[in-house]
């Protein structure tokens, strides 16, 4: 008899539904994986607020979460709610729980991450929703807006489409930008010791799902 894989069990707060039906989507890809080291367990729900976050968990150790969020823009509104986030982070890190608040950004948003499975995408982009034509040219489709890509049945649909291969291949872009960031004299920006670039695309999203997939010996 084969032996059981154990369980590894990951915490995250994500701060919408597209970026839950991702990890649940990846969760059940890497379960069905042969290869895969272990299995995973992803408690990802809905929480834009850490310290709510923190607050709801019971954990009997260290414990990373990790918080997938937006970067939207540059406006005052978006930069507020940014440092908000890390704000409250940092926070959750102080409740005494052993939580260490690890951060998963997206700049400008996670659909860039989702691009990233089946293309480039090293442009800078002005507004959040030019990710589309990115969305609609890399996966062949012809959404009219981001809320028709986003409905549950038409963002699932094309998650359908991917492989563990397109993940390792997001993740190596992702590392691409980030490294094309410092070549190109960024600043990295620190808050909270939290660290970012405001100049976009940039993200580190693609480290957290990195840390998984070596966890499971997949890359």
């Amino acid at each position: 008899m084969a032996n059981l894989k154990q369980t590894k069990k990951y915490y995250f707060s994500v701060e919408g539904e597209t970026e839950q039906w991702y990890l649940k989507w990846l969760q059940n890809l890497i379960n069905e994986t042969l290869d895969s080291a272990l299995k995973v367990s992803f408690d990802c729900p809905v929480q834009k607020n850490p310290v709510k976050r923190a607050k709801s968990i019971v954990v009997t150790g260290k414990t990373d979460i990790y918080h997938i969020s937006d970067y939207e823009s540059d406006e005052d509104v978006h930069v507020k709610e940014f440092k908000e986030t890390m704000d409250n982070m940092k926070q959750a890190k102080g409740l005494g729980k052993q939580i260490n608040y690890k951060f998963g950004y997206s700049n400008l948003t996670f659909d860039l991450w989702i691009v990233l499975h089946l293309s480039n995408c090293n442009g800078s982009l002005i507004h959040r929703r030019l990710y589309l034509s990115h969305i609609n040219q890399a996966y062949g489709e012809h959404f009219e807006n981001m809320d028709e890509y986003k409905h549950e049945n038409n963002f699932k649909r094309i998650l359908g489409r991917l492989t563990l291969q397109n993940v390792k291949d997001a993740v190596d872009r992702s590392k691409q930008i980030m490294k094309r960031n410092e070549e190109n004299g960024y600043a990295l920006q620190e808050y909270k010791g939290y660290k970012y670039y405001r100049e976009n695309p940039a993200l580190a999203v693609g480290e957290v799902i990195e840390k998984v997939l070596k966890d499971c010996k997949l890359v």
